[in-house]
């Protein structure tokens, strides 16, 4: 039988372990330390104490995955070749420990045996250092694999193996993405270690500023309830909506259905679209907070009667996005937007036949929103046909039918006549914009646009000269409606 064991070392000096570890490291015949950087390990080797560390590999990686890697593989290269060898770690070896994991996960299909000898983890030591009371809340997470979705303000937060100012930098950007640059975060050197133990609180923006960072550094990011902390969490949203929507909340919130609000949906999405084409990020931001209130309320009251949550709205989209895209998340393969757009298309209809959706008894343009506007509509229309296999085969025999269209409407004798006939031609020219493509939504919001600069322009001219547009000719107003598109090309 192979074995290897695993042995912390503790927070500190050989003082604080038990006994047995102990005699177990001064006994062992092949015997590993993940690092010598440790108290510990400078009295063993004091002690003629003979092991080997694998320091050497933290500078042959780049990244620490990698390191964690290559230490646990070289293990169970050693552990094969020797009947047992012992393996020695900072700390406990269940607490911030990678390569144990590996160890635990892989010794078991190569016919090793992983036997934990446990030690004091730093956790205790910090607890004292930082009179932290562990009760509160806490979580430990690792500096080398930091995320901002693990971090939750509410609760304590330690973050081990800061090791030196790159990993502290990391960890710097990774909390200013949850935290004020000025929130107070405290640095924990070489906690319980007589002699050596630091305690040092700075502004998070000051971190990478810090230059004594080694295997022993943790930092504490305490609790809050801030509101410029929590009021960035989404929970934070849910909760107020929550509230708005409670009997103690507001009256005109309470009173609200699907129904009711069912218009503020689509005049927020165009507000969106207005900061979109004015290229306004900071109105943008504020209007896209206006769209997700309005999923938001109708997420809550589909909770209350009992249908749905916001986060199986969040589980459905998730799902939808990962079933989409399999040349991401699975096995299929997309070289190009094209591509994609396939494979979209193909899963779409696979979903349908799930559902029991049957393409013979329904139209392809069934899937088009009722409610969308006519010329969106009617451009997606188009696109659904041209899919389909119905479509121009040039661009010069769609002009052709603009032409007859044209001349439709002039012919036209009744009201009810000139109206199906301008319809027709609105949908020719849709269909012209598609073929060339162009959204039609989008070119007209374009002439929207220049058309209010360039009338505004005429408005303020009258105002500067003291006139009312009853007072002003056609001509004047034409002159400086030139005027105006002259400066738009100059600003473009």
């Amino acid at each position: 039988m192979h074995k290897i064991t695993v042995m912390g070392l503790g927070a500190g000096s050989l003082e604080g372990l038990p006994l047995g570890l102990y005699k177990t490291l001064k006994n062992a015949q092949h015997l590993y330390m993940r690092t010598d950087h440790h108290p510990a390990a400078a009295e063993l080797a004091a002690e003629g104490v003979a092991y080997k560390s694998f320091d050497e590999v933290y500078e042959a990686h780049d990244q620490f995955p990698d390191v964690y890697e290559d230490i646990a593989a070289r293990l169970l290269q050693l552990a094969s070749e020797h009947e047992e060898i012992v393996y020695a770690v900072p700390g406990h070896p269940l607490v911030a420990e990678q390569t144990v994991q590996l160890l635990l996960q892989r010794a078991p299909q190569l016919g090793i045996v992983v036997d934990i000898k446990g030690g004091q983890s730093f956790l205790d030591p910090i607890f004292t250092a930082l009179y932290m009371d562990p009760a509160d809340g806490f979580a430990l997470l690792d500096a080398t694999s930091l995320r901002a979705e693990q971090l939750q303000p509410g609760i304590h937060t330690l973050i081990c193996q800061v090791y030196d100012r790159f990993v502290a930098s990391d960890v710097k950007l990774t909390l200013m993405e949850v935290y004020p640059d000025e929130y107070p975060v405290t640095i924990v050197n070489a906690a319980g270690v007589a002699g050596e133990e630091k305690i040092h609180s700075i502004p998070l923006y000051q971190l990478d500023r810090y230059d004594e960072f080694t295997n022993l550094t943790t930092l504490f990011v305490p609790q809050t309830m801030q509101d410029n902390v929590i009021n960035r969490q989404f929970w934070r949203l849910k909760e107020i909506i929550r509230i708005l929507r409670s009997p103690e909340g507001c009256p005109w919130d309470r009173e609200q259905t699907h129904q009711s609000i069912r218009k503020n949906l689509i005049e927020e999405t165009y507000e969106v679209l207005e900061t979109i084409d004015d290229e306004d990020p900071d109105a943008m931001c504020e209007e896209m907070g206006d769209l997700l209130l309005q999923i938001m309320l109708h997420a809550e009251m589909a909770e209350e009667d009992g249908y749905f949550s916001v986060y199986d709205v969040v589980q459905t989209l998730n799902e939808k996005l990962i079933r989409r895209h399999p040349h991401v998340f699975g096995e299929r393969k997309a070289e190009s937007a094209e591509e994609a757009l396939l494979n979209w298309q193909d899963i779409k209809r696979e979903e349908k036949k799930a559902k029991g959706v049957d393409r013979e008894f329904s139209s392809v343009l069934d899937s088009v929103p009722r409610d969308l506007p006519s010329i969106s509509r009617a451009y997606k229309f188009q696109k659904k046909a041209a899919e389909f296999g119905f479509d121009w085969e040039t661009i010069t025999d769609l002009y052709d039918k603009v032409k007859e269209e044209w001349e439709e409407l002039r012919e036209a004798q009744t009201d009810e006549h000139r109206k199906e006939e301008l319809g027709d031609l609105l949908f020719v020219i849709i269909n012209l914009a598609r073929f060339m493509r162009i959204d039609p939504e989008e070119a007209l919001a374009l002439t929207n646009r220049k058309f209010k600069f360039r009338f505004s322009y005429i408005e303020r001219k009258l105002h500067e000269a003291g006139k009312t547009s009853k007072d002003a000719t056609l001509d004047e107003m034409d002159a400086w409606w030139e005027e105006a598109k002259q400066l738009q090309k100059e600003n473009e």
